[in-house]
């Protein structure tokens, strides 16, 4: 068959299962997903040998260090899909879930229900890590996958598929409701984002041009995050030590994710004090600082910060830094270069805390704690499809609730319309 018609039958397929995997109950998927947790340990083997393959054709291709790190399925990396395959499991169901009932003056009851959205598309880079997680998460919320990787991992994610499917098989689980499209060929995706008849939602998880592509061509709705400019505004009323901590994190833990520090904002009243403290640490663990003309009186040996600088998604150990007036200036700069995923301040003054949840338009937004924080499992969500930046429907860590959507549920005795 053709390309077109393999991703036709295999969205066709995924519908089919949809319609099943609405009516199973808590405890079945709860019992799939633990033996897909075990199936993924016990075939550690398995899988980290098509790996190999992925990790082999990485290298020839000459794919950065950071990519083949991703790519690579250790003992660990399948113990951690495992893991969050059973805290999924652990998760309240949202499917069924009543949100709210009221009572109308003629007795008419009316209610919000949680419901499955369908069938779910996914399109991804690199990590096939995202392959259980994302089958997990459609599994519990009812929703049929379909899982489109990157070429770069195509052995790897098929062997995780295959285990996954042979687990949910054994559990009484709809057939076919997970699968990967087995094919590297970019045409698979643009019949994939034309097929609204059958996928419900597209989430594409990789860098900005990925997510561009997807949404320039998809028929379907999509939930998107292009990028995360994120910043850590250190106010006046700040505590020193505490915004030292929370910056250096928010940097140097993990820079190569969406949810890292690009850009510091300081009131100029604590940057005299601040700054070079923070600099030094920094400049111990490597980053690069790029800074606003104030911020080059206050450092010495600085890259001055161009206009591109402040919305640069970096996803490295690079820094721009930028003293302000005060919180107007510092919420001015993030509207005009946040990319609304997370946002961050340290205060101790409750108004300017109070001022700035209210008015920073992001997914996620913290008061004296790292924007590192902006994750499915740190809020509690278990695993994560990804952090939206979208407002329709899904924004932020997009977890099991964010996998469903609601209908209306009446209950009557009888009532006419007048």
């Amino acid at each position: 068959m053709s390309v077109k018609d393999d991703v036709l039958q295999i969205a066709r397929a995924a519908k089919a299962a949809s319609l099943g995997l609405s009516r199973l109950d808590t405890g079945k998927k709860n019992a799939a997903l633990l033996k897909m947790a075990d199936g993924l340990v016990a075939a550690s083997a398995y899988l980290k040998e098509e790996n190999r393959k992925d990790l082999e054709a990485a290298g020839k291709k000459g794919l950065q260090k950071a990519m083949i790190e991703r790519l690579t399925l250790s003992d660990k990396a399948i113990d951690t899909m495992a893991a969050g395959l059973r805290e999924v499991a652990a998760l309240p169901d949202p499917v069924g879930e009543v949100t709210r009932m009221w009572k109308r003056p003629n007795g008419l009851m009316v209610g919000r229900m949680r419901i499955p959205i369908g069938v779910i598309g996914i399109i991804y880079e690199s990590r096939p890590n995202v392959t259980a997680d994302a089958a997990g998460l459609c599994l519990k919320s009812g929703n049929a996958v379909i899982l489109r990787g990157g070429s770069e991992a195509i052995n790897s994610n098929t062997a995780i598929a295959r285990i996954l499917n042979e687990s949910c098989e054994a559990a009484g689980v709809p057939g076919r409701a997970i699968q990967v499209i087995p094919t590297t060929d970019r045409e698979a995706v643009l019949e994939m984002l034309k097929l609204e008849e059958y996928i419900d939602l597209i989430i594409p998880r990789g860098g900005e041009g990925l997510i561009r592509f997807v949404v320039e061509n998809s028929k379907i709705p999509v939930i998107k995050h292009y990028k995360g400019v994120c910043h850590v505004f250190v106010d006046e009323s700040a505590d020193i030590g505490m915004a030292e901590r929370i910056a250096f994190n928010a940097k140097v833990q993990r820079p190569g994710v969406c949810n890292s520090m690009e850009t510091l904002l300081v009131h100029r009243d604590v940057a005299p004090l601040f700054l070079p403290r923070l600099a030094a640490r920094l400049g111990e663990a490597g980053v690069e600082l790029r800074g606003c003309p104030r911020t080059q009186a206050l450092l010495r040996d600085i890259v001055p910060a161009t206009e591109a600088d402040w919305d640069t998604e970096y996803l490295d150990l690079i820094l721009s830094i930028k003293v302000v007036e005060d919180l107007d200036e510092a919420l001015a700069h993030i509207a005009r270069h946040g990319s609304g995923l997370a946002e961050a301040i340290v205060t101790s003054d409750y108004a300017r805390a109070r001022r700035f949840l209210q008015e920073v338009d992001a997914g996620c937004v913290f008061v004296n704690a790292s924007t590192r924080l902006a994750d499915g499992r740190e809020f509690g969500m278990g695993a994560e499809m990804g952090v939206s930046t979208s407002k329709l429907h899904a924004r932020g860590p997009v977890g099991l609730e964010e996998l469903t959507t609601t209908k209306f549920v009446v209950y009557g005795s009888g009532q006419l319309r007048e």
